[in-house]
């Protein structure tokens, strides 16, 4: 009987969820486990490794793809790929296949919450009861409505699109920034950032990061935003000038915000834990059983294509 494939799993200790369905059907190897540094790990026990599974954050870099010759396929449990380096799988012809809508409805449903919970001031208030400050000093301070806001989107991809859907029957005013315009699409469109933001009481980001997208939302968008303007983001710490952020919070520069991710996670600036006008997540948003279960049957669907040279389900461009 033919050996089954051995696949390289490259993932935190705690990420387990997709050792077990892996292993009905390969050989699985993970780089956690070993006590020698990773190199050594790669070139004694991964050289002859096809595929590797990608879960969290691990950089995959020029340097952690030179100890696998035989690489032909890196799988990424996320939707974001910018912890490959891309540019060398497209030198060495190595497929890339990310999340695809695997979180999407997960994430739109997150992206509401978060826009719902800091303008309804639903942490604080949590925090106002818990505090016994309710029966010491009376009436909580006013939230302010979702209906008829005017809503910009970041990235009107798969997420982004869910997004406005879920707002649209709260009456908002949707529109958009892309990387072009969706012919499509009934939204209004904007050319830029500033522009989106300085039309809109809301914007959400949800689009991918790139050296194009790090920090699009800088002081400039801020302050186009203006200080009853919220921001929300479901995508990358890396989308926010996050220095500049602060500092806007701080000063009153924009409303508030809904941050479920952070640059330097799992960092996040000490200044915000005080500050009532932004409403904290630990990068959450793709976290339901759900949202899992559709990320192991896509990777296992691009793996067994993969093996067989079928094309891949969710493959990532490379150019």
């Amino acid at each position: 009987m033919e050996e089954s494939p051995l696949v390289l799993v490259h993932r935190p200790p705690t990420m387990k969820y997709m050792d077990e369905p892996l292993s009905r059907y390969y050989r699985i190897l993970t780089t956690h486990t070993s006590s020698d540094p990773l190199p050594i790990f790669l070139s004694r026990h991964a050289s002859s490794v096809r595929a590797v599974v990608s879960i969290g954050r691990f950089k995959i870099d020029a340097d952690f793809l030179s100890h696998l010759p035989s690489l032909g396929l890196i799988v990424c449990s996320s939707v974001g790929t910018d912890h490959v380096d891309l540019p060398e799988c497209k030198r060495r012809g190595i497929a890339v296949t990310n999340a695809g809508g695997a979180y999407s409805e997960d994430v739109a449903d997150y992206a509401v919450g978060l826009l719902i919970s800091f303008l309804r001031r639903i942490p604080a208030g949590d925090r106002y009861v818990r505090s016994v400050k309710w029966a010491k000093c009376g009436e909580f301070q006013l939230g302010v409505k979702l209906s008829g806001k005017r809503v910009g989107i970041l990235g009107l991809g798969s997420i982004g699109s869910l997004i406005a859907k879920r707002l649209q029957p709260f009456g908002c005013i949707i529109s958009y920034n892309s990387t072009r315009q969706k012919q499509s699409i009934p939204y209004l469109y904007y050319p830029d950032v500033v522009s989106l933001a300085a039309n809109n009481d809301v914007i959400i980001l949800c689009c991918a990061l790139n050296d194009q997208t790090r920090h699009i939302v800088n002081r400039q968008v801020m302050e186009s935003l203006g200080k009853n303007g919220v921001i929300i983001n479901v995508g990358r710490g890396g989308l926010i000038d996050e220095k500049e952020l602060v500092k806007c919070l701080v000063d009153g520069v924009i409303g508030g915000a809904g941050l479920d991710a952070f640059e330097k996670e799992p960092v996040v600036p000490v200044e915000l834990f005080g500050l009532d006008n932004v409403v904290l997540s630990p990068h959450s948003a793709i976290a339901t059983p759900g949202s899992f279960n559709n990320v192991v049957e896509l990777a296992l669907g691009n793996l067994k294509a993969f093996f067989l040279n079928q094309p891949l389900i969710s493959p990532v461009r490379l150019d």
